[in-house]
């Protein structure tokens, strides 16, 4: 696992495995949020199969596929109400940990200036200066 925290509160990591769910447990997180699709993973990775796992392990497991075309105002508002709801920390997987570090600085703009929320996302090994024009706007 390459788990990468964001704030205190919603780390990311890339694509984690079934096994992975206990370790997820111990590191203290209460949910995982899969923003994966389906149809980028085999099945034994899947969101039914990872729930199953999540299940077991004891941890809350929701599912907010992301794309390019679904990366809209209203799934950065779902992705964080998602998060808010927890009782502890969160973290969100996806193919790499982009699409979720991606969700996440969305959801800053206005709060925090372009400049912290890209720093933020770099310290986290995330170069996301294309998004500069979004979080400035």
């Amino acid at each position: 696992m390459d788990i990468r925290q964001i704030t205190p509160r919603y780390s990311v990591s890339p694509q984690i495995n079934p096994e992975d769910f206990a370790a997820i447990k111990a590191a203290g997180f209460t949910k995982v949020i899969c923003n994966r699709p389906d149809v980028e993973n085999p099945p034994s990775h899947q969101a039914d199969a990872m729930a199953a796992a999540a299940a077991a392990a004891g941890i809350q497991f929701e599912v907010l596929e992301l794309t390019h075309q679904t990366m809209t105002p209203d799934n950065v508002v779902k992705q964080f109400e998602m998060v808010d709801a927890a009782d502890g920390p969160v973290l969100a997987y996806c193919a790499s940990g982009t699409r979720c570090t991606v969700i996440w600085a969305l959801s800053q703009a206005g709060k925090a200036s372009a400049d912290e929320i890209l720093g933020t996302a770099a310290q986290a090994g995330y170069m996301l200066e294309q998004l500069r024009p979004h979080l400035e706007g």
